[in-house]
């Protein structure tokens, strides 16, 4: 009964249930007496008040609480009198073809150019300039591969539409096989873990995930990696331009002084003797705001040219300035960018391709 109602259950990475992957081990059950009820009972679904098995992993599982979370519930269902106990134990650790030492270029031969898109702070829109960026240069019909290294607030799943899809492992080239959507490769590291699940890891930790969902996956041919960077000038950004090697970079801003404050520090880092990376040209996000019913009319709420004011200062293309539009927070949310429309949103990203 219990193996039954549990091989309903399919691990998303393995895409096999739990059963038969051999993760549910000592399945016991108990009566109110403390006297143990064979799981073969007709009638062990009324005696049982303890059920109580192990959840067996290998080695670390980033799902195995969402597993767990779906068999407390399938139990409840099924023994709807009884406490559900679930332990969860990682056994051993399963040796790998790669550590994350071992990572190198390899699987990144293939891509023509590798931009990051950064900024110097959250909120400036980064990843919208990201996604929108990197369907307009599919539309172009380029090659594009999409990674969001923000590996503490990953949005990309959500503004692709790709939420709980998870990618697998090609297990006998040990290469993550990322996800696919409007011909565009993307992966993220909310991919690989439950949207609700808090990651408490510390710098070295982020910054081997980031390098890992960079490196060890098979990219194949690609004309463009975009690589969408958490805000700051961090130690992901140290492990990103020391081991990967960027084409260069795109930097994203907003027109008020605040804004243009911290993505100078962005910008510095790159430049900096021991980086040392190109900076491909800025995007001046939510440079003013348009009414729809009113589209000759434009409202500076966040100051009126600082993108290229400061673009001229430090010499550097002005690829675009994108304005707010409603479309392209809605065409986020529901998983759609806005460079799909025919509308002077998609043409304001077009052009941001265009320029770069």
């Amino acid at each position: 009964m219990i193996l039954e109602t549990l091989s309903k259950i399919i691990h998303p990475a393995a895409d096999k249930d739990i059963v038969s992957l051999g993760l549910v081990e000592d399945i016991k059950l108990f009566d109110g007496n403390g006297a143990a009820v064979e799981p073969t009972d007709p009638q062990a679904g009324e005696k049982a008040v303890l059920v109580r098995f192990k959840l067996v992993v290998p080695s670390p599982d980033p799902l195995l609480s969402s597993i767990k979370k779906e068999c407390e519930q399938a139990m409840a269902a099924e023994f709807p009198h009884a406490k559900i106990s679930i332990i969860e134990l990682v056994r051993e650790r399963k040796p790998t073809k790669k550590t994350v030492n071992d990572l190198d270029d390899t699987q990144l031969q293939g891509i023509g150019k590798i931009i990051a898109v950064a900024s110097g702070k959250g909120g400036v829109g980064k990843s919208t300039v990201s996604v929108n960026l990197a369907v307009a240069l599919s539309l172009k019909g380029y090659r594009v591969g999409l990674v969001d290294a923000d590996v503490y607030g990953p949005s990309i799943p959500k503004m692709t539409g790709t939420e709980g899809q998870v990618p697998y492992m090609d297990e006998e080239k040990d290469l993550i096989v990322p996800l696919e959507k409007w011909g565009i490769k993307l992966l993220s590291i909310g991919h690989l873990v439950a949207p609700e699940q808090a990651l408490i890891w510390r710098g070295p930790m982020a910054s081997n995930a980031m390098k890992q969902i960079v490196m060890q996956v098979d990219w194949g041919e690609l004309d463009y990696l975009l690589i969408d960077l958490p805000p700051g000038t961090g130690d992901i950004h140290i492990s990103m331009v020391h081991d990967i090697p960027l084409t260069g970079a795109v930097i994203v801003t907003t027109p008020q002084q605040v804004a243009i404050a911290d993505v100078i520090k962005s910008i510095n880092m790159f430049r900096h003797k021991d980086v040392n990376v190109p900076i491909l040209g800025l995007v001046e996000n939510m440079a003013w705001f348009t009414p729809a019913e009113h589209p000759e009319e434009k409202y500076y709420i966040f100051g009126k040219d600082g993108g290229r004011k400061m673009a001229e200062e430090l010499n550097i293309p002005l690829l675009g300035s994108i304005p707010i539009y409603m479309s392209v927070e809605e065409g986020g949310d529901a998983g759609r960018p806005a460079a799909f429309s025919d509308g002077p949103d998609a043409a304001a990203f077009a052009a941001v391709a265009d320029r770069l």
